[in-house]
Parts: C-alpha cells; sequence; structure tokens
C-alpha cells in the first residue's frame, strides 16, 4: 500500500482480508456502501469515475477513500473487470444493529477477468477464456490450456511457443495464469499481452493435477482424454482446476470432458487469415454462445468441447 494506514479496529480488519488478497481491488462493505482505500482507492476512482477523497484515519493521518452505493455493484463491478482487474467483495456477515460489536465481515466473491459467471459481466456474444501457460525450462516447449467456465468448454495442446501464442491470439483469453518462477521466461518466448497473472508453481506440479483431473472426471485414468502420457497437457489443465479452487468456484459440474487440440492438425494464420494447414484439415475453434445448449453427439447425448 501506498501508506501506513493507522489500525482502527475497522481497518485492522480491513488490512486483514486486504493482505489475503493484496494484487485485488478489494470492495470492503461499510454499511450501505462498498467502500475502497488508499491504492485501491485511486485505482478504482480512475477505473469507475467516481469521487476520490480523504478520510481521518487516527493521529492526524489520512486515507485516500472512494466507494459507491452497495445496489450498484452491478453498475460497477463489470467495469473493475473489464479493466483487468481482479476484485474481492467483502461483505457484511450479519445485521450492524444487531451487534455493538464490529461486525462481522468476509469474502463472499472473488471475480477475475478470466473467472467470471455473473450475466452483469460477461458480453453476451462473446466467450470469456482463462488460460493456463506452462513452459520447460529452456521455453521451447510448453502447453496451454483454455476453459470458458460459463459454456463448460475446456481444451488443452501441447507445442512451441509460436504454437502456443496463435492459441491465445485466437482464443482471446481474458486472464492468462502463469507460473510465478516462469513469468520473466514467459514474457521473453510468449508475444501475448493480454492480462497475466502469476500463481505459485505448485498450481502446474503435475502428479497432483493428475489427481485433480481424474478426480473431477470421476476417472481412473486420463487414457480417455489421450492425457495419460503427457505430462505438460496435465500440468496446465490441472492449474485450471486449481485455480478455480482458489477463487472458490465450486460449481463446476458442467465441465464434462477435456478436448485436446494437435498442434500438427491446428490451422495457421497467415498473411490473409485462417487457413487449413495441410495435410489435416481442422475446424476452428468450437465458440458456443453461453446462452447455447452443448452440441449433440450421435448417441443423443450432450456434451461440451
Amino acid at each position: 500500500m501506498a501508506k501506513k494506514i493507522a489500525e482502527t479496529p475497522m481497518m485492522k480488519q480491513y488490512m486483514e482480508f486486504k493482505a489475503k488478497h493484496p494484487d485485488a481491488i478489494l470492495l470492503f462493505r461499510v454499511g450501505d456502501f462498498y467502500e475502497t482505500f488508499s491504492d485501491d482507492a485511486i485505482a478504482a476512482a480512475e477505473i469507475l469515475g467516481i469521487t476520490l477523497t480523504k478520510r481521518a484515519n487516527g493521529s492526524a493521518m489520512h486515507v485516500e477513500l472512494a466507494g459507491f452505493p452497495h445496489h450498484a455493484l452491478d453498475t460497477y463491478l463489470p467495469k473493475l473487470v473489464r479493466a483487468g482487474r481482479r476484485v474481492a467483495i467483502c461483505d457484511q456477515l450479519e445485521d450492524p444493529k444487531l451487534t455493538k460489536k464490529l461486525v462481522k465481515r468476509g469474502i463472499t466473491e472473488l471475480v477475475t477477468p478470466g473467472v467470471v459467471l455473473g450475466d452483469n459481466v460477461l458480453r453476451s456474444k462473446e466467450n470469456n477464456y482463462l488460460a493456463a501457460v506452462w513452459l520447460s525450462s529452456d521455453g521451447a516447449m510448453g502447453s496451454v490450456s483454455l476453459l470458458d467456465i460459463s459454456t463448460g468448454e475446456f481444451v488443452v495442446s501441447e507445442g512451441t511457443p509460436e504454437h502456443l501464442e496463435k492459441l491465445l491470439s485466437s482464443y482471446q483469453p481474458k486472464e492468462v495464469l502463469v507460473e510465478r518462477t516462469s513469468r520473466s521466461l514467459f514474457d521473453k518466448v510468449i508475444g501475448y499481452r493480454g492480462f497475466i497473472f502469476e500463481v505459485e508453481d505448485w498450481s502446474f506440479a503435475v502428479e497432483n493435477n493428475r489427481r485433480k483431473l481424474t478426480a473431477h472426471f470421476g476417472v481412473q485414468s486420463l487414457k480417455g482424454f489421450g492425457l495419460e502420457q503427457r505430462p505438460a497437457s496435465i500440468a496446465a489443465a490441472g492449474a485450471i482446476l486449481n485455480y478455480l479452487e482458489l477463487t472458490s468456484h465450486h460449481e463446476i459440474g458442467h465441465i464434462t470432458t477435456l478436448r485436446s487440440i494437435d498442434r500438427l492438425s491446428y490451422m495457421r494464420l497467415d498473411s490473409f487469415g485462417w487457413t487449413p494447414a495441410p495435410p489435416l484439415a481442422f475446424l476452428p475453434p468450437h465458440r458456443p454462445h453461453r446462452d447455447s445448449p452443448p452440441p449433440v453427439g450421435r448417441d443423443g447425448s450432450r456434451t461440451y468441447g
């Protein structure tokens, strides 16, 4: 934060939540308003076009403050997310009128550019992809997984940095997860410059992610997905599920399959647009409308991907 904030009881409570989500703008419910403080207030005021003020914060100290009525959340939240900001919403968990102590508060939602479900944030005609990119230590090869949580479309692919960059450019994910220790390598070998978020390296741990994926899909192995012997794909795909858990998105039963994209059959982009890469033709990325049902299979069932 820009300055030390005097630790009044409420501000101490605020700082405890802020410490858990340092990369997010924290919307802190105070009465009928969501308030932001310090650096968050400066950023929110600029993005939302709301007034930035200062409030006394004990011992002649002042802290920046910007807020809006709680009922206007659906108006302001989309603006923050579309500006590429992560947002942690901290609500009052009890009626202030029924307690004489500090009101109990808690994080009720963590919204990020790549993990959005609310129609108030999503654009109706656009997919909203979250991506995870894993790179080998030398940056020569890697993998990418992409998920649209609103439709359940989940894909993964392996290849050179050039291949990964083409996929990112095609799908245009709103958020890209990378290992914290690989961020400089990512910037060096991948030209895509969307919203990049660094996660701890364990998020890409292969064996943990193998268990995560098999548990989610209710299978004994990943052979049916063609991924059993593809640790790079497992690392990237599992990182997506880890991030959903981290952001408290637990209603993911609609993610029913994981589709592997073959690098050799993927369409390449030339100076005139998309053309099929010989000798195999490949359909463009499947982009279902969020409100459309999944395609019907030959057996009459519906599956995503």
